[in-house]
């Protein structure tokens, strides 16, 4: 705020700020010996006649002339500090005044910048100095307050030279608000004998929309479309399922057994196409490529099998140094990603039989692992109770590109193919299911239900929903990601009737 006051002695001037004052009394006329000092003073006051005094953190220069007979008026004049009183905030009129012929607006701009500071050039007040509007631009509101958007020093501020500097009537955009997952899941199936086993994968969802689930003995197919349950097989008294896998195409489901073999079964016709062996103990998990089928056993070994040969496996990888928990092909099929519970997650590829890649990071068994259907070379994986971290992983050199506690033991992953995001589950201690944004890694949403550890994941065909299943017996379907279209919250009601049915 600027006030100015006569006086009645235009002789006598008082001048005051926050942090120092000077105080001119009773000036007589200026007189060539000062003006040669290079003092500004007025004539008749010599340099002799001031004197320097501090008090209170201020200076006062004090004139020693004799004061004049009769009493004055005096004023004063109060100068902020620029720097501290944002005077960008205010929506000062800025309707500029006729240019004169030959004007040159930018540096009339550039000129203000270096008068006023760089975040007051854009936003000086039109017709002069002072804040008095022009004759020519009258405005009713010379002050409208603003808000200040951007920070004084921001380096995204405004330019003072180009045509959108000041503020815009146009309101900024809100922000998105976060996507809502729904709490509980729409269905819920019973599942008898389903295994409380870290090291199995029991449970796959085929492209063609049918459950694959393996209990006991036995393996049930589940149709989604209108919720049909088949009895596939039975192993027998003397075996037992430890994984399932679907091939990509959704036709074929290979099953690895407690003895080692694995069967390859048309789910169309519910009719046994092959048995391979090849391993020594229990196989708990498949990987299918394109025409490659991948299998991880106890015995510390992966065997690779190609239907189209007679031969039971076309080579084998041996690299890990206790039972293979985790395999998973990318997305290119150039590459296989094994975990083990010896802690390691190796990278093997087609030029070699010794792994391309071997991490050690982790501190407990990897189960967890998954591709990025996003970025080619990106993996991310999850250790054991002792670990409890989701890793990310740049294949192409080795690093390692990120890292994050979960609190628990994480025993799936699975990356959205509809939005850039991933879906862990957990055992001990909470038995949570968590949605992540990537990169961020902010949690998108915590799902709680199973009361036991949620071993078993896997993902519907058009990657809106997820089927989670634990010690608990239970089969749980939750909506978390959107569709690939609408980008839209999937909404809590779906092709399933709410309710719990059993599987078999």
């Amino acid at each position: 705020m600027i006030s100015s006051y006569s006086s009645s002695d235009p002789t006598t001037q008082i001048f005051q700020g926050t942090k120092n004052q000077i105080i001119l009394e009773n000036p007589a006329m200026d007189s060539p010996q000062t003006r040669k000092a290079g003092l500004n003073l007025p004539t008749g006051m010599s340099e002799t006649s001031l004197r320097l005094e501090s008090f209170s953190g201020s200076f006062r220069a004090i004139s020693n002339l004799s004061s004049p007979s009769k009493s004055s008026t005096c004023s004063d004049r109060f100068i902020p500090c620029r720097s501290s009183s944002r005077l960008h905030t205010f929506g000062l009129n800025d309707k500029a005044s006729p240019v004169k012929e030959g004007g040159n607006e930018a540096y009339a701009r550039l000129l203000k910048s270096e008068l006023f500071g760089s975040d007051f050039g854009s936003f000086s007040p039109a017709g002069g100095g002072g804040g008095v509007p022009s004759p020519l631009s009258p405005s009713k509101n010379m002050l409208r307050f603003k808000t200040d958007h951007s920070a004084p020093n921001s380096p995204y501020s405004p330019s003072i030279l180009r045509n959108d500097s000041g503020f815009s009537n146009e309101s900024l955009t809100p922000p998105k608000p976060p996507r809502k997952v729904p709490k509980t899941p729409h269905k819920v199936l019973d599942a008898p004998s389903l295994q409380d086993d870290f090291y199995l994968n029991l449970v796959d969802w085929s492209s063609q929309n049918v459950l694959a689930v393996g209990l006991g003995t036995c393996v049930y197919l589940w149709s989604a479309s209108n919720s049909k349950v088949t009895k596939l097989c039975d192993l027998g008294p003397n075996d037992g399922v430890c994984s399932v896998q679907w091939t990509k195409e959704g036709s074929y489901l290979s099953i690895g057994t407690n003895l080692g073999r694995v069967q390859v079964w048309d789910g169309t016709q519910c009719k046994r196409v092959r048995t391979m062996g090849g391993h020594q103990t229990r196989t708990g998990v498949l990987a299918w490529n394109s025409r490659i089928l991948a299998s991880g056993s106890r015995d510390r070994n992966i065997l690779q099998h190609d239907l189209r040969v007679s031969n039971d496996c076309i080579s084998k990888l041996v690299g890990h140094k206790s039972e293979v928990c985790g395999l998973k092909w990318s997305n290119d099929d150039r590459e296989l990603a094994s975990g083990g519970n010896d802690n390691q997650l190796l990278v093997w590829n087609q030029h070699s039989q010794q792994p391309a890649l071997r991490l050690t990071e982790h501190t407990a068994a990897v189960k967890a692992i998954a591709w990025s259907p996003h970025q080619s070379g990106l993996l991310v994986s999850g250790g054991g109770t002792a670990d409890r971290c989701i890793r990310f992983w740049n294949t192409t050199n080795g690093h390692q590109l990120n890292s994050i506690d979960t609190g628990s033991q994480v025993c799936n992953l699975a990356w959205s193919k509809n939005v850039n995001e991933i879906v862990s589950t957990h055992g001990y201690s909470q038995n949570q299911i968590m949605v992540w944004k990537y990169p961020s890694m902010g949690k998108v949403a915590t799902l709680t239900g199973h009361s036991m550890r949620v071993l078993y994941l896997a993902m519907s065909p058009d990657g809106q929903t997820i089927v989670t299943g634990a010690g608990d017996e239970t089969l749980r379907f939750w909506n978390v990601f959107p569709s690939v279209k609408t980008h839209t919250p999937v909404k809590d009601t779906g092709l399933w009737s709410l309710g719990r049915t059993q599987i078999r």
